[in-house]
């Protein structure tokens, strides 16, 4: 094996991307179906990532960093639930640089469910989640 004895240069410039700049194009994801058709892009692109950020489970699966995914809320009491839910959506979401905010909350318990609505502001718009189902107990 052969190494260099001279110094080397990877970058001459460097220049730091505005996140508004980076690209958002992904597969379209079919949850329901389990398949994968066409593309996406902004918008639609970040319905998808948040969707797929809050059904992940927080540290459950090795491919993804200690930072992607939402920790769970099975076995807390109702009143810790409505206490504590909102600051974990916020953290989970709040992961990916091109979401800024997490607005609107409300919460509505229904037997061992909660629904939960929100708005997510995202540099390519806000995007309206409504009634994702988490189930606590």
């Amino acid at each position: 094996m052969v190494l260099p004895t001279e110094a080397i240069t990877l970058f001459k410039d460097l220049t730091v991307v505005n996140a508004a700049e980076l690209p958002t194009k992904t597969y379209k994801l079919d949850f329901e179906k389990g398949t994968c058709s066409g593309f996406i892009d902004r918008k639609e692109a970040m319905e998808q990532a948040i969707y797929k950020a809050l059904q992940t489970l927080w540290n459950e699966h090795l491919i993804y960093s200690s930072n992607y995914g939402f920790e769970n809320m099975m076995g807390h009491e109702e009143i810790f639930v409505r206490a504590e839910l909102p600051r974990r959506i916020k953290e989970a979401l709040l992961q990916d640089e091109r979401i800024t905010a997490i607005e609107n909350f409300t919460l509505d318990f229904i037997k061992d469910e909660v629904f939960v609505t929100f708005t997510a502001v995202t540099i390519y718009g806000d995007v309206d989640v409504l009634r994702e189902a988490i189930p606590f107990v």
